[in-house]
């Protein structure tokens, strides 16, 4: 449950979720408004409650925060698997452990959000009957809801696992720390919103909260995961493991096919195999095949970072569905490879 991708994604369908709901709570407040004035003798004793700027703005605030709660949940969540990583058996599937992309969307989006709740304050300040607003209230209970049930799923999901017997691991109980910290102060937050307990000074701490818990976890990813430069680095490693894996499948097929390994990549490519990236992206020197006798080949390339089993890596997939290995130190290594013959039976002559 308290993984990257799952929230991420669950958060980006409460997004499509709360567009168009915005977009009918406008509507209706429209409605709204344009009776009431219409069935009143006199319009200007009546303020609209809700304009075509209070509606963008309010909705541009929302969908800024949800994406930016989102990914800053992604963000903690690959530094927590990372540098606590979940004990498994069996074979270990590793999803790219970069933070490029929560990095980049709460660079320029929390700056966005920020922006358009000063816009927000400040015109409530002029006039403070807007923060009645339908599209205002409307997405406020919203956030209240979704926040409402993050805090409970967190709680579930602890009680869950100790009445289960499961192990309380120091990697599962910070992702349960940060839900419980980032779901409850949105709910905090909007609640006295409501309540209208929030003053001009309560929100610029709060913004600075908001920004300091998100440096911190920025800071703390590139402590953990490393710079941009190592975050590149290990970009490449990974792409040549995509690569050895690729031309690892090709020669099992051509063994599957002919019943013998090919001498050399040339020689499997003349026989009809897939399009086989055997050229190192870094360094522009082709992928190194060795056959040692029938059933066993190495093939070799030159990493720059170090993969260890205990999962702080980049690598996409340490282990195949073979169970074969494919972690390796940094410098040039061969990972060794043996045909399972009990899979891939000689091929039959037919008889004429």
């Amino acid at each position: 449950m308290l993984n990257y991708l799952p929230y991420t994604f669950y958060f980006y369908l409460i997004i499509l979720f709360v567009v168009p709901v915005g977009i009918i709570i406008g509507i209706v407040a429209f409605f709204i408004n344009h009776n009431r004035n219409t069935n009143n003798m006199d319009s200007n004793q009546i303020k609209p409650k809700a304009s075509a700027k209070d509606f963008f703005l309010n909705l541009g605030a929302f969908v800024a925060l949800y994406i930016s709660v989102g990914n800053l949940l992604g963000l903690l969540f690959t530094v927590i698997n990372t540098a606590y990583p979940k004990v498994t058996n069996g074979y270990n599937y590793f999803g790219s452990s970069s933070i490029s992309w929560p990095v980049a969307t709460l660079v320029v989006l929390l700056p966005i959000f920020i922006l358009l709740m000063w816009f927000l304050e400040k015109q409530y300040r002029v006039e403070p009957e807007m923060q009645n607003s339908l599209i205002h209230k409307g997405l406020t209970y919203i956030t209240l809801f979704v926040s409402g049930l993050v805090i409970a799923g967190d709680l579930i999901t602890v009680v869950y696992y100790f009445i289960d017997g499961q192990e309380l691991t120091t990697g599962f109980l910070l992702k349960v720390l940060v839900l419980l910290i980032i779901s409850s102060s949105l709910f905090i937050y909007y609640i006295s919103d409501l309540r209208r307990k929030l003053t001009r000074g309560s929100r610029i701490i709060w913004r600075i909260i908001a920004g300091v818990i998100v440096l911190g976890s920025i800071v703390w990813g590139f402590s953990v995961l490393g710079s941009p430069r190592t975050q590149r680095l290990y970009k490449y490693d990974e792409q040549k493991v995509n690569d050895l894996q690729n031309i690892n499948n090709q020669i099992t097929n051509y063994y599957s096919n002919k019943g013998t390994l090919p001498k050399n990549i040339e020689e499997m490519k003349a026989n009809g195999s897939y399009y086989i990236s055997e050229i190192d992206p870094q360094n522009q020197k082709p992928y190194e095949y060795q056959k040692v006798d029938n059933i066993t080949y190495n093939l070799c390339a030159e990493f720059n970072k170090y993969t260890n089993s205990s999962g702080k890596n980049q690598i996409l997939m340490m282990n195949d569905y073979n169970g074969r290995s494919w972690t390796h130190p940094a410098g040039r290594y061969c990972f060794e490879q043996t045909i399972n013959q009990n899979l891939y039976l000689k091929p039959v002559p037919l008889m004429r």
